[in-house]
């Protein structure tokens, strides 16, 4: 991007990069059957990835044990952990990495806001070779969790960058809601965990249907060259 100031774009990373349904699903199950809880439904744990652990735990938990939600979200970290460390599991999803290639090379600041914690971020991002691509990272043990602005807000105050000059790219509502909440424009993609006309109601200004129609837009739109 010689001679533009710089802008940034803010990728969501379960459903928008990698597709980590499949851990999060097994994850969940394992840590309610720990706990004497059968027949969860997969349909409504993907409708929650994205919020933060302990709201996405309660959520789709049966009334009666919602207040062993805290106990649950403990044994879920357990599980995931060994899931996604495992090979085959969260793969990214095709096209992710040569986007996120091309947005690099050209100049383009590069975050990630997530749910995910801290470590399984890192451990997602080593295992596909990504670690070094981000300039911001900010998770789910940063601070409060979407559709709260403060990943977003924060992400802009560390790098100096104007609100106009940054972007959400995100597969849930939830996404689309942060942005909004924080005065940024959001673009949705059709391959995640929410339906499109959810994003558009959400607050997505569009929605692209892969990698490459990502880039054209981001293209379109300045954000790289």
């Amino acid at each position: 991007m010689s001679g533009a100031h710089q802008r940034l774009v803010l990728f969501d990373f379960d459903g928008t990069l990698v597709d980590s349904q499949h851990s999060i699903v097994e994850a969940f199950s394992q840590a309610c059957r720990a706990h004497g809880i059968e027949g969860v439904d997969p349909a409504l744990i993907r409708r929650h990835i994205g919020l933060p652990l302990a709201v996405a735990i309660a959520a789709n938990l049966p009334e009666a044990h919602r207040a062993r939600a805290a106990e649950i979200a403990e044994s879920y970290k357990l599980a995931h952990r060994v899931l996604a460390s495992s090979a085959g599991h969260d793969p990214l999803f095709p096209g992710a990495a040569q986007a996120v290639a091309v947005l690099k090379a050209a100049g383009t600041l590069l975050g990630i806001t997530t749910g995910k914690g801290r470590r399984g971020l890192n451990t997602t991002l080593e295992k596909h070779g990504l670690s070094g691509h981000f300039d911001v990272l900010r998770s789910a043990d940063d601070g409060p969790g979407k559709p709260d602005p403060f990943m977003v807000q924060s992400a802009l105050d560390e790098l100096g960058i104007a609100k106009a000059d940054a972007i959400v790219v995100g597969d849930t509502s939830f996404d689309m809601q942060m942005a909004l909440n924080a005065g940024v424009s959001a673009l949705g993609v059709a391959w995640g965990y929410h339906p499109e006309q959810e994003l558009i109601a959400a607050g997505a200004a569009e929605i692209v249907p892969s990698f490459d129609a990502l880039l054209a837009v981001l293209k379109r739109r300045g954000f790289h060259s």
